[in-house]
Protein backbone atom coordinates (compact mmCIF):
# COMPACT_ATOMS: atom_id res chain seq x y z
CA UNK A 1 0.00 0.00 0.00
CA UNK A 2 1.37 3.46 -0.88
CA UNK A 3 2.57 5.49 2.11
CA UNK A 4 0.59 8.75 2.32
CA UNK A 5 2.03 12.16 3.10
CA UNK A 6 0.46 14.79 5.35
CA UNK A 7 -0.29 16.97 2.31
CA UNK A 8 -2.93 14.46 1.28
CA UNK A 9 -4.77 14.82 4.60
CA UNK A 10 -5.53 12.19 7.19
CA UNK A 11 -7.23 9.25 5.51
CA UNK A 12 -9.64 6.67 6.91
CA UNK A 13 -8.68 3.01 7.18
CA UNK A 14 -11.69 1.06 5.91
CA UNK A 15 -12.28 -2.67 6.40
CA UNK A 16 -14.73 -4.81 4.44
CA UNK A 17 -15.16 -8.09 6.32
CA UNK A 18 -16.56 -10.93 4.22
CA UNK A 19 -17.25 -14.59 4.66
CA UNK A 20 -14.58 -15.43 2.08
CA UNK A 21 -12.14 -12.52 2.20
CA UNK A 22 -11.02 -9.61 4.38
CA UNK A 23 -10.36 -6.36 2.52
CA UNK A 24 -8.82 -3.07 3.63
CA UNK A 25 -7.79 0.20 2.02
CA UNK A 26 -7.11 3.83 2.84
CA UNK A 27 -9.80 6.24 1.65
CA UNK A 28 -10.28 9.98 1.79
CA UNK A 29 -13.30 11.81 3.19
CA UNK A 30 -15.20 11.28 -0.05
CA UNK A 31 -14.56 7.54 -0.14
CA UNK A 32 -11.94 7.62 -2.90
CA UNK A 33 -9.26 4.95 -2.46
CA UNK A 34 -5.82 6.39 -1.84
CA UNK A 35 -3.92 3.22 -2.62
CA UNK A 36 -4.36 -0.41 -3.48
CA UNK A 37 -7.01 -2.55 -1.81
CA UNK A 38 -5.44 -5.31 0.27
CA UNK A 39 -7.09 -8.70 0.63
CA UNK A 40 -6.48 -11.91 2.55
CA UNK A 41 -8.68 -15.01 2.98
CA UNK A 42 -11.03 -15.01 5.94
CA UNK A 43 -9.63 -17.39 8.57
CA UNK A 44 -11.73 -20.28 9.89
CA UNK A 45 -12.61 -21.00 12.64
CA UNK A 46 -13.05 -17.27 13.22
CA UNK A 47 -13.77 -16.32 16.84
CA UNK A 48 -13.19 -12.64 17.77
CA UNK A 49 -9.47 -12.91 18.71
CA UNK A 50 -8.65 -14.61 15.42
CA UNK A 51 -10.44 -12.00 13.33
CA UNK A 52 -8.88 -9.11 15.24
CA UNK A 53 -5.39 -10.53 14.69
CA UNK A 54 -6.09 -11.01 10.98
CA UNK A 55 -7.35 -7.43 10.57
CA UNK A 56 -4.37 -6.00 12.44
CA UNK A 57 -2.00 -7.92 10.16
CA UNK A 58 -3.93 -6.79 7.08
CA UNK A 59 -3.67 -3.16 8.18
CA UNK A 60 0.08 -3.31 8.88
CA UNK A 61 1.16 -1.51 5.64
CA UNK A 62 -1.24 1.41 6.20
CA UNK A 63 0.15 4.71 7.49
CA UNK A 64 -1.26 8.12 8.40
CA UNK A 65 -4.91 7.29 9.06
CA UNK A 66 -6.78 8.86 11.98
CA UNK A 67 -10.11 7.00 11.82
CA UNK A 68 -11.30 3.47 11.15
CA UNK A 69 -14.47 2.27 9.38
CA UNK A 70 -15.64 -1.34 9.52
CA UNK A 71 -18.27 -3.21 7.52
CA UNK A 72 -19.25 -6.45 9.29
CA UNK A 73 -21.44 -9.30 7.91
CA UNK A 74 -24.07 -9.48 10.62
CA UNK A 75 -26.34 -7.39 12.80
CA UNK A 76 -24.41 -4.46 14.29
CA UNK A 77 -25.68 -2.03 16.89
CA UNK A 78 -23.75 0.71 18.70
CA UNK A 79 -20.46 -0.63 17.34
CA UNK A 80 -21.10 -4.09 18.79
CA UNK A 81 -21.77 -7.35 16.96
CA UNK A 82 -25.16 -8.90 17.72
CA UNK A 83 -25.03 -11.73 15.19
CA UNK A 84 -22.26 -13.26 13.09
CA UNK A 85 -23.85 -16.02 10.99
CA UNK A 86 -20.61 -16.82 9.13
CA UNK A 87 -18.43 -16.98 12.23
CA UNK A 88 -20.69 -18.37 14.97
CA UNK A 89 -23.22 -16.24 16.81
CA UNK A 90 -22.43 -17.56 20.31
CA UNK A 91 -18.79 -16.43 20.31
CA UNK A 92 -19.60 -13.06 18.78
CA UNK A 93 -22.78 -11.91 20.57
CA UNK A 94 -22.15 -8.50 22.11
CA UNK A 95 -18.49 -8.32 21.07
CA UNK A 96 -17.14 -4.78 20.70
CA UNK A 97 -15.14 -5.31 17.53
CA UNK A 98 -14.77 -1.59 16.88
CA UNK A 99 -13.32 -1.04 20.34
CA UNK A 100 -11.02 -4.07 20.15
CA UNK A 101 -9.64 -3.01 16.78
CA UNK A 102 -9.21 0.58 17.96
CA UNK A 103 -7.10 -0.61 20.90
CA UNK A 104 -4.86 -2.67 18.63
CA UNK A 105 -4.43 0.13 16.09
CA UNK A 106 -2.90 2.85 18.25
CA UNK A 107 -6.18 4.01 19.77
CA UNK A 108 -7.57 5.32 16.50
CA UNK A 109 -11.37 5.69 16.88
CA UNK A 110 -13.45 3.15 14.98
CA UNK A 111 -17.04 2.95 13.81
CA UNK A 112 -18.79 -0.16 12.50
CA UNK A 113 -21.96 -0.95 10.57
CA UNK A 114 -23.34 -3.92 8.67
CA UNK A 115 -21.29 -4.55 5.52
CA UNK A 116 -24.19 -4.19 3.08
CA UNK A 117 -25.12 -0.89 4.70
CA UNK A 118 -21.55 0.34 4.36
CA UNK A 119 -21.59 -0.57 0.68
CA UNK A 120 -24.90 1.19 0.25
CA UNK A 121 -23.56 4.41 1.73
CA UNK A 122 -21.21 4.64 -1.26
CA UNK A 123 -23.78 4.05 -4.00
CA UNK A 124 -27.26 5.23 -3.01
CA UNK A 125 -28.74 8.37 -4.55
CA UNK A 126 -30.48 9.46 -1.36
CA UNK A 127 -33.95 9.60 -2.92
CA UNK A 128 -36.90 7.49 -1.82
CA UNK A 129 -36.61 3.94 -0.51
CA UNK A 130 -33.42 2.23 -1.71
CA UNK A 131 -32.40 -1.39 -1.08
CA UNK A 132 -28.88 -2.80 -1.28
CA UNK A 133 -28.43 -6.56 -1.69
CA UNK A 134 -25.00 -8.20 -1.65
CA UNK A 135 -24.56 -11.64 -3.19
CA UNK A 136 -21.51 -13.27 -1.69
CA UNK A 137 -20.83 -16.12 0.71
CA UNK A 138 -24.20 -15.16 2.17
CA UNK A 139 -26.79 -12.51 1.37
CA UNK A 140 -26.48 -9.04 2.84
CA UNK A 141 -29.09 -6.29 2.83
CA UNK A 142 -29.24 -2.61 3.67
CA UNK A 143 -32.33 -0.39 3.47
CA UNK A 144 -32.19 3.40 3.14
CA UNK A 145 -34.94 6.04 3.25
CA UNK A 146 -34.02 9.41 1.71
CA UNK A 147 -30.35 8.61 2.26
CA UNK A 148 -30.63 7.53 5.91
CA UNK A 149 -30.04 3.96 7.08
CA UNK A 150 -33.23 2.43 8.46
CA UNK A 151 -33.23 -0.08 11.35
CA UNK A 152 -31.43 -3.16 10.08
CA UNK A 153 -33.50 -6.05 8.77
CA UNK A 154 -31.63 -9.35 8.74
CA UNK A 155 -33.47 -10.51 5.61
CA UNK A 156 -30.79 -13.08 4.79
CA UNK A 157 -32.00 -15.16 7.73
CA UNK A 158 -35.68 -14.80 6.88
CA UNK A 159 -37.47 -17.84 5.34
CA UNK A 160 -38.02 -17.34 1.63
CA UNK A 161 -39.19 -20.64 0.13
CA UNK A 162 -40.04 -24.01 1.68
CA UNK A 163 -38.26 -23.16 4.90
CA UNK A 164 -35.08 -22.00 3.16
CA UNK A 165 -33.66 -18.62 4.10
CA UNK A 166 -32.32 -16.20 1.50
CA UNK A 167 -28.85 -17.49 2.41
CA UNK A 168 -29.92 -21.06 1.80
CA UNK A 169 -31.84 -20.23 -1.38
CA UNK A 170 -29.33 -18.04 -3.26
CA UNK A 171 -26.12 -18.07 -1.18
CA UNK A 172 -22.76 -19.12 -2.57
CA UNK A 173 -23.16 -22.77 -1.58
CA UNK A 174 -26.43 -22.95 -3.50
CA UNK A 175 -24.86 -21.32 -6.57
CA UNK A 176 -22.16 -23.96 -6.66
CA UNK A 177 -24.68 -26.74 -6.10
CA UNK A 178 -27.29 -25.85 -8.74
CA UNK A 179 -25.26 -23.89 -11.31
CA UNK A 180 -25.57 -20.38 -12.67
CA UNK A 181 -28.69 -20.83 -14.79
CA UNK A 182 -30.93 -22.11 -12.00
CA UNK A 183 -29.31 -19.73 -9.50
CA UNK A 184 -30.10 -16.72 -11.70
CA UNK A 185 -33.76 -17.73 -11.81
CA UNK A 186 -33.76 -17.98 -8.06
CA UNK A 187 -32.19 -14.53 -7.71
CA UNK A 188 -34.94 -13.16 -9.96
CA UNK A 189 -37.62 -14.71 -7.74
CA UNK A 190 -35.92 -13.33 -4.64
CA UNK A 191 -35.86 -9.84 -6.18
CA UNK A 192 -39.59 -10.05 -6.88
CA UNK A 193 -40.29 -11.19 -3.33
CA UNK A 194 -38.26 -8.35 -1.84
CA UNK A 195 -40.04 -5.86 -4.06
CA UNK A 196 -43.47 -7.09 -3.01
CA UNK A 197 -42.33 -6.83 0.60
CA UNK A 198 -40.74 -3.37 0.52
CA UNK A 199 -41.82 -1.62 -2.72
CA UNK A 200 -38.43 0.07 -2.90
CA UNK A 201 -37.67 2.68 -5.54
CA UNK A 202 -34.24 1.39 -6.51
CA UNK A 203 -32.26 -1.79 -5.97
CA UNK A 204 -28.45 -1.98 -5.89
CA UNK A 205 -26.84 -5.41 -6.21
CA UNK A 206 -23.24 -5.97 -5.16
CA UNK A 207 -21.05 -8.73 -3.79
CA UNK A 208 -18.73 -11.15 -5.52
CA UNK A 209 -21.49 -13.21 -7.13
CA UNK A 210 -23.22 -10.22 -8.72
CA UNK A 211 -20.90 -10.76 -11.69
CA UNK A 212 -22.81 -13.94 -12.52
CA UNK A 213 -26.06 -12.08 -13.16
CA UNK A 214 -27.11 -11.47 -16.75
CA UNK A 215 -29.51 -9.02 -18.33
CA UNK A 216 -32.24 -11.68 -18.44
CA UNK A 217 -32.05 -12.04 -14.68
CA UNK A 218 -33.03 -8.41 -14.28
CA UNK A 219 -35.61 -8.32 -17.07
CA UNK A 220 -39.32 -9.02 -16.68
CA UNK A 221 -39.17 -8.56 -12.93
CA UNK A 222 -41.82 -6.90 -10.80
CA UNK A 223 -39.93 -3.63 -11.18
CA UNK A 224 -38.26 -2.20 -14.31
CA UNK A 225 -34.64 -3.04 -15.07
CA UNK A 226 -33.89 0.71 -14.93
CA UNK A 227 -34.59 0.54 -11.19
CA UNK A 228 -31.80 -2.03 -10.67
CA UNK A 229 -28.07 -1.26 -10.61
CA UNK A 230 -25.10 -3.62 -10.36
CA UNK A 231 -22.43 -1.94 -8.21
CA UNK A 232 -18.72 -2.47 -7.72
CA UNK A 233 -17.31 -4.46 -4.82
CA UNK A 234 -15.06 -1.51 -4.05
CA UNK A 235 -18.13 0.28 -2.69
CA UNK A 236 -17.84 -1.96 0.37
CA UNK A 237 -14.67 -0.03 1.21
CA UNK A 238 -15.64 3.39 -0.15
CA UNK A 239 -18.79 3.62 1.97
CA UNK A 240 -16.63 3.80 5.09
CA UNK A 241 -16.16 7.53 4.55
CA UNK A 242 -19.85 8.16 5.24
CA UNK A 243 -19.46 6.82 8.78
CA UNK A 244 -17.35 9.87 9.63
CA UNK A 245 -18.96 12.69 7.67
CA UNK A 246 -20.76 14.12 10.70
CA UNK A 247 -17.54 15.46 12.22
CA UNK A 248 -13.91 16.34 11.67
CA UNK A 249 -11.29 13.70 12.46
CA UNK A 250 -11.70 12.98 16.18
CA UNK A 251 -8.88 12.95 18.69
CA UNK A 252 -7.05 9.64 18.80
CA UNK A 253 -8.46 7.22 21.35
CA UNK A 254 -11.89 8.83 21.44
CA UNK A 255 -14.16 6.54 19.49
CA UNK A 256 -17.53 7.59 18.23
CA UNK A 257 -20.88 5.95 17.68
CA UNK A 258 -22.89 6.22 14.60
Amino acid sequence: MRILTSREGAPILAFDIGGTGLKAALIDGEGTMLGERLRIPTPYPCPPPVLVEALVALAAPARGYERIAIGFPGVVRDNRVLTAPHFGDAAWAGFDLAGALSLRLDGRPARMVNDAEMQGLAVIKGRGLELVVTLGTGIGTGLFLHGAVTPHLELAQHPLRRGQTYNGYIGDLRLREIGRKRWRRRVGKAIDTLYRLLYFDHLYIGGGNARHLGARTLAARALPASAISIVSNEAGIEGGAALWRDQAPPEAGKGGRR
